[in-house]
């Protein structure tokens, strides 16, 4: 053992109780209802601590701490621990003076959850020994531990769902739709690879001497040919003006002008 490890403590129980057992006369195993139950020979404090991959029990005086008795445990479950046939509460163990003598006592606890966490914690011990076992053989030799093979089987096959991969890409690919302008007229995009054409009217222009206005256009994919716009119609009467039906007002029959002057009163 190493001087370097540490002792850790596994489990504390302020009471246990110790008896005198009488020899294992068969095979049978131990049975609690031999022992003088009602006549313990010592009661004090029961501490298990481990050092290395060796657990201890270690029975205390529960004011001083003095050591009365300890029991190596270096395989559980095994001759060091045993259970009693006849209940949970009650062990037998192996104790050792540390000058080669040793002895089987008794012991037990009043509460079974006692009993069941001193079960627990060597379990867990030995539990972490043989996981650092297997450590180690591992580290000594990598070769040997199982290897990851992600390869087919001979006849392994798999099911791709491709239905449902297209509708994702559909969904994922999908052109998001134009918002509809404020005034609920949409453009539509002019079409590929030509040019527009949409014809551009000049400004108009009047005649003089009461000529009809004439508007030309140019299409700009008619290579430069002009394009004649409607002419409007002629005024019936000589008596149209530029100001139109503004000059008639409701209920009245004929608007009035001044004398001298070209202004129209409404």
């Amino acid at each position: 053992m190493e001087e370097s490890e540490y002792e850790s403590v596994l489990c504390v129980k302020p009471e246990v109780h110790v008896y005198r057992i009488p020899p294992r006369a068969t095979n049978r195993g131990y049975r609690a209802a031999e022992w003088q139950l009602d006549q313990p020979s010592w009661s004090g404090r029961l501490r298990i601590t481990a050092k290395g991959q060796v657990a201890y029990i270690k029975l205390e005086d529960r004011t001083s701490g003095e050591l009365f008795a300890q029991a190596p445990v270096d395989q559980f479950p095994g001759t060091a621990v045993e259970s009693v046939t006849d209940s949970s509460r009650y062990f037998v163990i192996r104790i050792e003076d540390g000058n080669g003598r040793r002895a089987f006592i008794g012991i037990g606890f009043g509460d079974r959850g006692d009993a069941f966490d001193f079960n627990v914690a060597l379990q867990d011990h030995f539990k972490w020994v043989r996981q650092q076992c297997e450590f180690a053989k591992q580290a000594q030799n990598p070769d040997q531990g199982p290897k990851l093979d992600l390869g087919f089987k001979e006849g392994q096959t798999i099911k791709l769902n491709i239905a449902n991969m297209k509708k994702k890409e559909g969904a994922a690919g999908s052109p998001r739709a134009r918002p509809a302008s404020t005034g609920g007229l949409s453009l539509l995009p002019p079409p590929p690879g030509g040019k527009s054409s949409i014809l551009i009217p000049p400004p108009v222009e009047q005649l003089s001497g009461g000529g009809s206005l004439v508007q030309t256009a140019v299409a700009p994919s008619s290579g430069g040919a002009t394009m004649s716009w409607p002419q409007p119609k002629p005024a019936t009467t000589a008596t149209t003006d530029i100001w139109g039906d503004f000059t008639k007002s409701t209920g009245s029959t004929s608007s009035q002008t001044q004398p001298g002057t070209g202004w129209v009163q409404f």
